[in-house]
């Protein structure tokens, strides 16, 4: 047990171990880079002249279905909380529960939505019975990490952003409460943006900032709220997240490091989110919502320092030579880049159509009226988190189809398997053709992502939420087929006997396979698909993310520890446009780009 005191915030400068201190701290999701590679990526942060980690932890991914808990491999945090106190990091863990960090509900699991009086982030019964357990098993894990226990957890964040959502008073004193009654003891922090500084704060508990640009007097604001403690960035945005859609945005090298010097002249800690950002691999990203439903692409390469495949960008360089003025010795040499790879193309060999492998998923769900996502009684009764949900019925009509808005969040259209279009939250009406007898309508629904900042959190159950309609009658009798696409699933389909050759007519939408050889140790690379329209890419049995025609993600960044030498199965999910082949490519290409430090935060949102 250690006897020298952590970190305190006791007078206007942080001390640690009893000596003054200043966080330069850098924010790497462990969940968002591959194992084989948190060394690297930490690595780089030790050698840019940072002395702090900084973590999000997602409770979605640790807790997949109430009561299983996951802290294993990939989600192992105290092996990675370990590799940072090896390097000479401090930490500092932020586990929520709720996180926001563009990832699908804030990292809140999808089945507390089950419940449909369910009212996430405050006192609510059912919301503070599935944190009491969450925590048990989350502080069992993290405690031994604390400073006081030997481990290199400096600091502990409260919560996220609360003040701007700031819906139940009793909320924050709850978490905070969850916390230091299992026995953490470290110092205790809550951030917020701007708008959410107001918000009153607990005792004992250090508030500090998240920003960009040093306007409305904000960090004076948080030292005149708190007088004689230490001033923290906990979130200074080195750049921003994409949506599908719009512009890649970038936020140019020297207008943040003209940002960064001011902070530290002034003697402010600060924590850059992000220092490398990585990938929402699968289909864990988050969207926004304010007014127009946006969700965010896969790559979470946030024009951070460090790029999505861990190369230092000359953000990295800059902010090296700055943060080297505030050390006595010389930081250690920058690792050398990780190797990448162009592969040769490799041409499509077999295909399955989507209707064929449905007697792959799990049973079908009969139902009158049709049922939402998290309420299908798939996975141990914990409902179906992500992916795509399809809903057939019977109509023995043409007409006037029309979602009445209930369709979450974007739906394909078949009349006996064939496409007729596409309903979203811009398209709500089509017309079905006329036809004799019954007939088969199909919906394929996809969860685009959960939104993850803002009001609209108890309101993100997705699929189908309420009545279809066709002549403004509501359709009844739903066979309901759950696709996840979880590793079960996706083993299934690659050992089926089913696959075709024949590509004179393709049944989309479909599975495509592809095999890649890989001469030597495996590198990196970059999937490239133009030609084809959306979807998502499987590589030996991992889910990359989504692609999508439309952009700004024109790549899928593949971990070379992800390829094995020699044979390689690709599968690619296609909805709507097939090519016959995939390409590599050594560099991303984020195509057109918009500068947000020439945006108003307001239109960043």
């Amino acid at each position: 047990m250690s006897h020298v005191e952590g970190l305190r915030a006791n007078s206007s400068q942080f001390t640690l171990e009893g000596e003054p201190f200043r966080i330069l701290g850098g924010s790497i999701h462990y969940f968002r880079v591959p194992r084989a590679y948190w060394e690297d990526r930490l690595l780089k942060m030790k050698a840019c002249g940072l002395n702090t980690l900084t973590t999000y932890v997602p409770w979605n991914l640790h807790e997949p279905e109430r009561g299983t808990f996951n802290f294993q491999d990939q989600l192992d945090v105290r092996a990675y909380v370990s590799l940072a106190a090896e390097m000479g990091l401090w930490v500092i863990l932020r586990p929520g529960p709720y996180i926001c960090a563009e990832w699908d509900l804030g990292g809140l699991p999808s089945w507390l939505l089950r419940d449909k009086n369910m009212q996430l982030r405050t006192t609510y019964p059912g919301f503070v019975d599935a944190v009491n357990l969450y925590f048990d098993k989350l502080v069992s894990v993290i405690k031994p990490m604390m400073f006081e226990e030997g481990g290199p957890v400096i600091a502990v964040q409260v919560e996220n952003e609360y003040g701007s959502y700031a819906k139940d008073d009793r909320y924050m004193p709850f978490i905070k409460d969850c916390l230091q009654s299992r026995g953490i003891n470290e110092l205790l922090l809550t951030s917020d943006n701007w708008e959410g500084l107001r918000y009153g704060g607990m005792e004992g508990v250090l508030k500090t900032i998240n920003l960009q640009r040093l306007s409305f007097g904000a960090i004076q604001c948080l030292a005149d709220m708190q007088p004689q403690k230490p001033l923290m960035v906990m979130e200074y945005w080195s750049g921003w997240f994409d949506v599908w859609g719009e512009h890649h945005h970038v936020f140019h090298a020297e207008d943040m490091l003209a940002v960064v010097s001011e902070i530290l002249e002034r003697g402010v800690s600060i924590n850059l989110y992000m220092f490398h950002g990585g990938t929402s691999f699968g289909f864990m990203n988050g969207a926004m919502d304010f007014g127009t439903y946006k969700p965010q692409v896969t790559s979470y390469d946030y024009d951070a320092p460090q790029a999505e495949s861990g190369d230092c960008t000359t953000k990295y360089q800059l902010l090296r030579n700055l943060f080297s003025q505030y050390h006595s010795e010389p930081l250690p040499e920058v690792p050398s880049p990780q190797e990448r790879r162009a592969y040769d193309a490799v041409v499509i060999q077999q295909y399955l159509s989507l209707w064929d492998s449905l007697h792959f998923t799990d049973k079908p769900y009969r139902s009158e009226m049709p049922v939402n996502m998290e309420n299908l009684p798939v996975n141990n009764n914990n409902g179906q988190s992500y992916g795509y949900t399809l809903y057939e019925t019977t109509i023995t009509s043409g007409g006037a189809l029309n979602s009445r808005n209930n369709i979450r969040d974007r739906a394909l259209v078949f009349v006996d398997r064939q496409c007729v279009g596409c309903l979203d939250y811009k398209i709500q009406e089509l017309a079905l053709p006329d036809g004799k007898g019954d007939r088969t309508l199909s919906l394929l629904v996809e969860n685009c992502g959960r939104v993850n900042y803002g009001k609209a959190l108890d309101e993100q159950r997705k699929g189908i939420v309420g009545d279809i309609v066709v002549n403004n009658t509501p359709l009844r009798g739903f066979t309901t087929f759950c696709l996840d696409m979880k590793p079960g699933f996706m083993k299934r389909l690659t050992n089926s006997g089913q696959w075709k050759c024949d590509f004179k007519s393709p049944s989309l939408p479909g599975f495509f396979q592809a095999r890649l050889h890989v001469d030597g140790p495996p590198s990196d690379t970059f999937i490239r698909l133009p030609g084809w329209g959306k979807g998502a890419v499987f590589v030996n049995g991992q889910n990359l993310g989504r692609h999508w025609f439309i952009g700004p993600q024109h790549f899928l960044y593949l971990p070379g520890p992800w390829l094995r030498s020699g044979e390689n199965q690709i599968i690619v999910f296609e909805e709507q446009k097939a090519d016959d082949k995939i390409l590599f490519a050594e560099n991303p290409d984020h195509g057109k780009t918009i500068d947000v430090y020439k945006l108003p935060f307001c239109t960043l949102l």
